[in-house]
This record gives C-alpha cells, structure tokens and sequence, in this order.
C-alpha cells in the first residue's frame, strides 16, 4: 500500500481508555467536561426567565404568554427524565452522554432559530428532554470514577457546573440577548454544547465499572419506598426555595427598597452562595449522609425565617438571600447520593427522577410563592411558607432516616 494511502496518525480513531485505566489527572479532566455541559445547561434553564419581556415585545405577546416556554422547558425535564433513562439502560455510558447533549445543542440550536413563538415552545421542550438524564449519566459517571469516599464531592463537581452557569454564565447570556437580541443568548448556549460534546469525545472513557441496565430493572426503583420518599424530600424542602426565587425582584425593590438596577448583584450573590453551598454540600454527605439532608433542612428552614425579617433591608435581604442558596443548594449533592444507594440496580432513573422532582419544586414552590402573594400579603410573605415547607421535609425525614435504619439493620441480620 502507497505510503500516501495510509491513513495519517492524526485522522486514525485511538480506542478510548476504560475507567480503570485513567489517572487521577484524566479523572479531574473528564469531570471538567462533564461540568462544562451541566454549565450550559445551568445557562440555558435560568436565562430565559430574564428574556421573557424581549420575547415578548419580539413575538407580540403578553409576558404571562411567554413564560410559558419556561414551562415548556420544566415539563421537558421532567418527562424526559424518566423516559430516557429508563429505556437507554442497554446503551453504553460514555455514549448516552454525547447523544444526550447533543440533543441538548440541537434544542438550543433550534431555539436560536425559531422564527414563531410555537416552534420556540417545541425547541424549549427538545432542550429541556435531556436535562435530567445528563445530570443522572454524567453524577453517576463521577461517581464510579472516584473513590467511594470521595463519591459526594465527585457529584458534587458536576453539579457545580450549573450553580457556576448562575455566576458567570446566565449574566453573559442575559447581557449578550440583551444586545444582540434573545436569539443570541441560545445561540452562546449552543456554543457551549458543541465545545462539551468535542470535550466528551476526546476525554470520555469507557464507563466498563457502569452494568448495563434494561426498562424492568430500572423502572424497579419505583417498587422502592425509600426512592419515593428521598424524592418527596427533595420536592417539599427545595419548594421554600423557589417560593423566593422567583419573586425576588419584585421582593427586593417594593420591599428592601433596592434600586433595580441592582440586582444582577442579588443574582450573583445567590450563584456564588449556590457554588458555595454544593461543595460544601458533597463534602457534607461524604461525612454523614442522613445527618446532612437533616442540617440543610434545618439551616434552609431557619435562612428562610430570617429572610421574612431581611427582606425590608437591601444589603442584609441581599446576604441572606446568598444564605438561602448556599443551604439550598448543599441540599442536592445529598439526595443525589441517597437515591443512588437505596434505588439498588435502578440508580440511573432514580438520578435522574431527583431532577424532575427539583424541577416540580421549581414549579411548586412558585405557585406557592404567587398564591401567597395573591392573598394578600406582602413580598416578604413567600419566605415564611417556604419555612413551613422545609419544616415539613424535616417531618417527613424522621420516618424515612428510621425506616432506612431497620432496612439496614436486617440486611446486617440476613
């Protein structure tokens, strides 16, 4: 064969390591590519709520209307969540990962070239479909890399990506829709997918230690007790959260009395208190599990009592709502973990079932807040229902940490 026939070194595909084979070096890098993808999508959820009155005016709509894509997105996570990962058990983990985002930039893509407010409707829900199956695949993937003592920080990392997209990437896609147009800011976040997907493909390992799983298997994690109530925590106490959240602006300037051009740094406080809050979160379930879901409870509960007092006070509001997301966001890193130890060979969907369960917390909790507000009472208000929320998981903790302890007990017996 002519030397000129031969295929080049550089064109020639090298087999991928397995995961047993990578260094500690390639561990941290492949984690930063998962991190990467879990940044963009951190982007994509939350830059649109600050879209919304751009998308509006452009598609001559109310803003009532156009928040309706972010439901659009919220119910894409929460039915492609289960789904996904329920019927990919078969598909080999490094590949799932490059399919689901790219799915993820092909939502984006087509966000950024929706020309009607319906075809912008379908794009969100195409980008919100891999959502909760990336963060279950790429934790789990974390996981199984990293030594098992050190399995909460591992998911912990991913995790961060999205609390990091609040700091850094959420106001760049904000300020470049912003002058560009909204188009631009899906347009960054597409960007972002296909610079993870070239990382994945580069780095990613063959995840050999991750079993092959088939729809029964996985799907038995719902016959569990325990997945269930791990989820309802989830759902109950990140609620108060939300309940926050989502009316903040209107909480800090008509009752803190903060200029409204401020709070780009309101939002960045509470993205710095979440970067914050989901490391020392992954350091918290490493060293107890179960006493750590029960003191984010508890700290998320008393941050958002004092939130009630604060609010009337534009710097102190402002650190404690930095308070709110550091507690918060230490909850997840957690609940991650506790669905992958009680869900047996299911871990896949009960990974990905804690994001849909974030995700109706989103949605409660706003509904809440709005309810709250909607009787009456002041913006301060939806701090204090969602107080009662998080005292209410720590209720339902009680008999969910007892039962998990007689589950243990006679496994030990057996």
């Amino acid at each position: 064969m002519p030397a000129f026939a031969k295929p080049s070194s550089f064109l020639r595909r090298r087999p991928r390591p397995r995961q047993t084979q990578i260094t500690e070096r390639r561990r941290l890098v492949v984690m930063l590519a998962m991190a990467l993808g879990a940044f963009g999508i951190g982007t994509t959820e939350f830059v649109s709520m600050g879209l919304l009155n751009l998308i509006a005016e452009d598609f001559a709509i109310t803003e009532d209307t156009a928040g309706v894509i972010i439901s659009a997105y919220a119910l894409g996570v929460v039915v492609g969540a289960p789904l996904i990962t329920a019927f990919t058990g078969m598909v080999p983990r490094r590949r799932l990962l490059l399919l689901l985002m790219a799915a993820f930039t092909l939502g984006n893509g087509l966000s950024l070239l929706a020309t009607n407010y319906e075809t912008l409707l379908v794009a969100r829900f195409i980008a919100g479909l891999p959502h909760g199956a990336y963060f279950s695949i790429a934790g789990l993937s974390a996981a199984s890399m990293a030594p098992v003592a050190q399995r909460g920080r591992a998911v912990a990392f991913i995790t961060m990506g999205l609390s990091v997209a609040t700091v850094i990437g959420v106001p760049a896609a904000q300020a470049l829709g912003a002058a560009l147009g909204w188009p631009a800011a899906y347009g960054l976040v597409t960007v972002i997918g296909l610079v993870t997907v070239a990382a994945l493909w580069v780095v990613m390992p063959h995840m050999t230690k991750m079993r092959p799983t088939n729809p029964r298997t996985e799907l038995g994690a719902l016959r569990r007790s325990q997945v269930w109530l791990t989820l309802a925590l989830g759902t109950v106490g990140f609620g108060g959260m939300f309940a926050v959240y989502t009316y903040i602006s209107w909480t800090m300037t008509e009752r803190a009395g903060l200029d409204g051009s401020w709070m780009w740094l309101v939002l960045m406080v509470y993205g710095v208190g979440s970067v914050a809050g989901t490391w020392f979160g992954g350091r918290l379930s490493d060293r107890n599990l179960e006493l750590g879901i029960l003191f984010s409870l508890l700290m998320i509960a008393i941050a958002l009592a004092a939130f009630y007092v604060t609010s009337t006070h534009p710097v102190l509001g402002v650190v404690n709502f930095g308070l709110i997301g550091f507690f918060g966001s230490s909850l997840v890193p957690s609940l991650q973990i506790r669905l992958m130890d009680v869900a047996g060979d299911a871990q896949t969907l009960a990974a990905a079932l804690n994001h849909s369960a974030l995700n109706l917390a989103n949605a409660s909790g706003a509904a809440i807040g709005g309810a709250v507000i909607a009787a009456g009472f002041s913006y301060s208000a939806p701090a204090l229902a969602g107080m009662l929320l998080a005292l209410a998981a720590i209720v339902l903790w009680l008999p969910t940490f007892w039962l998990r302890r007689r589950q243990l007990a006679r496994l030990s017996r057996a």
